[in-house]
């Protein structure tokens, strides 16, 4: 889940913006190419970013939330959005092919340990990574949890958070006929790959639309919030594709089951108080099965990176981390 973006009232909260000191394509097989850049101090503790979705792609506000005298930003376009290629398409991309990406992406830059970054669903994948490879984990710092069960998706396409939005829970389920209303992924992922690309886009809007129109308080019911098409497309295609797969997990729950592999990792939580997104209870969970966690709740913030509230506690936990980085990375 998660589209985000800098917004002007953020700005003031995050570091000045810079320029990449190195961008790529890779290629990390199965017909797949990822961008990946590198910006901030080419010698200082690495720092990898990811985006939320699926099929968000990184933009180049992430870059200023660290300290460019002290971190090596990398961020990376995930497969099939973004500057990756081919453009929405949704083979050969699991969750295991994106956890496969980011050891390519280490291993290739030469990074022993990194710092983790991740919200929304970056969050999901953060985690996840984190469960996989604690060892290559200095820490892990997470925003807007989610953990890809089947009560978060119930949550969000199944009515829970159209009860406080009934105006635009109505644009989003309209346009599917009544008798395939009982599973909304279901329907949209008969629509979002049928093949014709104009009708896959209109989908794609009203896919797109519901969720960024419930991201941020400040603009929260305001409107669609449809985006361009090629990039609604994309993210609606690989969130579905995900989705209605189960993230592709072994089990429901799986990652929040599995926190034990996580518990040498030390990681902070930024959670908006009133996420209709991620609802804080997921976050919350976490928390309590993760010990080496402490866990920031936002008061009157919502879902999406640039809040004001969740921009400036990101700031101020990256920040904080300066000197445990130092020694540990």
């Amino acid at each position: 889940m998660d589209k985000s973006s800098g917004q002007n009232n953020t700005a003031s909260l995050l570091y000045p913006q810079i320029d990449p000191f190195d961008q790529r394509m890779i290629g990390v097989g199965d017909g797949h190419k990822i961008y990946v850049e590198q910006s901030g101090a080419r010698d200082g503790v690495p720092v990898v970013v990811l985006h939320g979705g699926p099929g968000g792609g990184c933009s180049p506000a992430m870059r200023r939330y660290f300290d460019p005298s002290h971190y090596r930003v990398i961020l990376f376009d995930q497969r099939g959005c973004g500057r990756s290629r081919p453009h929405a398409s949704v083979e050969a991309n699991t969750t295991r092919h994106l956890l496969r990406d980011i050891e390519q992406i280490r291993t290739l830059l030469g990074i022993d340990r990194w710092v983790v970054f991740g919200g929304s669903w970056g969050a999901t994948l953060g985690v996840a990574y984190a469960q996989a490879y604690p060892d290559r984990v200095v820490h892990l710092v997470l925003r807007g949890v989610f953990l890809g069960s089947q009560a978060e998706l119930a949550w969000f396409y199944g009515g829970g958070a159209g009860r406080f939005f009934p105006d635009l829970w109505a644009r989003f389920t309209d346009p599917i006929p009544e008798d395939e209303r009982d599973c909304l992924i279901s329907a949209y992922h008969k629509r979002l790959f049928c093949g014709d690309p104009a009708t896959e886009t209109r989908y794609a809007r009203s896919w797109s639309g519901w969720e960024n129109a419930l991201a941020a308080i400040e603009t929260r019911g305001s409107g669609p919030g449809e985006g361009p098409g090629d990039y609604a497309r994309a993210f609606a295609r690989l969130e579905n594709h995900y989705f209605i797969n189960g993230c592709f997990f072994d089990h429901d729950g799986q990652l929040l089951a599995d926190a034990p592999r996580m518990a040498s990792v030390p990681g902070t939580i930024v959670q908006g108080r009133y996420d209709m997104i991620c609802p804080p209870a997921t976050a919350w969970a976490l928390h309590k099965a993760w010990p080496r966690s402490t866990l920031h709740m936002v008061p009157m913030a919502g879902h999406a990176l640039s809040e004001p509230g969740i921009s400036a506690e990101l700031v101020r936990v990256t920040n904080g981390l300066r000197a445990e980085t130092m020694r540990d990375a």
